[in-house]
């Protein structure tokens, strides 16, 4: 059975409460319906509660996340991670900067002559994360800080990839202490940050998966990329079951090895997909100029009216984000960006705010066997 997040007058989460008592605090006076950031929703007490005990709670982080008691699972999701995104936006802000430098230095001077930007600092100093791999890791950091908002985590448990091959180059590394792995330095740094919120601890690969198969969960890998339950999201659940049962060495008279100790139950639960809005960043003018050799203004989240990009907007029984604008009109799109039409802005109404995330819950949530 499916349970609702519950915080005090506060704002300190309590223990999530069965769906039919939700209804019957608010019914009563007692407690206030919300929705979070992530499009959840969860109540507010309006009253002192007569006990604030919490059980253990966990956080699996796979990117798939689960958040799971020794009873219950609360919530699953699955993240589309903005690697991809990041790394062409990177790639065509090199090529911009490389042609205004090219344009700016005169090349019939002598060397010595022409102005090029001399070095100011060293930027070799810090250990420095990889733009496209420090987006995925904020996130998901994003994401649980969040959660624990609602949820009394007591424990994150992150899956730790022992990457050898740096994805900023491509090339082996060793595996020794020595090596280097741009994924291994994002996941250090998202560690650290996740320390802030609970305590944190690590799992590889190889036990996730003994784990997951121990449970009874089955994942699909011949398409991780899809945003189902069975991709990351199973990986998510187990690493927070994690929390509640592990596989333990045991001696007695009769010999001794590794057993499974401990005990949790997985539920069917909520499954939300959840995304950063694809919104270009402001640029002062597009790579190509148009005819005449006049460069439009590009990219930003700001409109002529009311609305900026991002926002849930709805026109007549259409719901939907805000994409963009022309004119008077303004650009609806649904989930996956994909645009609905486009509608004159005095008949669109905005409903909430942007949070820089786009979540979807999927009816039915993520069901278990």
């Amino acid at each position: 059975m499916k349970r609702v997040p519950v915080v005090d007058k506060n704002n300190v989460p309590l223990m999530p409460t069965k769906c039919s008592k939700a209804r019957k605090l608010i019914r009563d006076g007692k407690a206030i319906g919300k929705w979070n950031k992530l499009g959840q929703y969860y109540i507010q007490l309006t009253f002192e509660p007569s006990g604030r005990e919490t059980q253990p709670i966990a956080a699996g982080l796979d990117p798939g996340i689960g958040i799971q008691s020794s009873k219950v699972t609360l919530f699953t999701a699955h993240l589309i991670l903005p690697f991809e995104t990041v790394k062409k936006r990177m790639e065509q802000r090199r090529i911009m900067r490389r042609s205004r430098r090219g344009r700016r230095i005169n090349r019939k001077l002598p060397f010595e002559l022409r102005s090029h930007h001399q070095c100011r600092f060293s930027n070799r100093r810090n250990k420095k994360v990889a733009p496209s791999i420090r987006a995925n890791r904020q996130l998901e950091i994003r994401v649980i800080s969040e959660l624990c908002k609602v949820y009394p985590i007591s424990s994150i448990i992150y899956e730790y990839v022992k990457a050898d091959v740096d994805l900023t180059s491509g090339r082996k590394k060793a595996r020794s202490g020595k090596g280097f792995s741009a994924v291994m330095v994002g996941q250090k740094w998202a560690i650290q940050q996740l320390s802030k919120l609970a305590p944190v601890a690590t799992k590889v690969g190889w036990q996730t998966s003994n784990l997951r198969k121990h449970l009874g969960l089955e994942k699909q890998k011949h398409s991780k990329g899809d945003a189902i339950a069975a991709t990351h999201g199973v990986d998510g659940v187990a690493l927070a079951a994690s929390q509640f049962i592990d596989y333990l060495p045991f001696e007695n008279s009769e010999g001794r090895g590794h057993c499974w100790k401990g005990a949790v139950t997985i539920t069917d639960a909520i499954f939300t997909v959840i995304r950063r809005p694809p919104i270009s960043r402001r640029q002062l003018h597009l790579m190509i100029p148009a005819k005449g050799g006049v460069r439009r203004k590009y990219g930003g989240t700001t409109t002529p009216f009311n609305i900026r990009k991002g926002d849930i907007v709805k026109y007549k029984d259409q719901l939907g984000f805000c994409s963009g604008y022309t004119g008077k009109s303004i650009s609806v799109s649904d989930f996956n960006w994909k645009r609905l039409g486009r509608f004159a802005a005095n008949k669109v109404i905005l409903i909430t705010r942007s949070t820089n995330l786009i979540c979807q819950p999927i009816i039915g949530g993520a069901e278990f066997p």
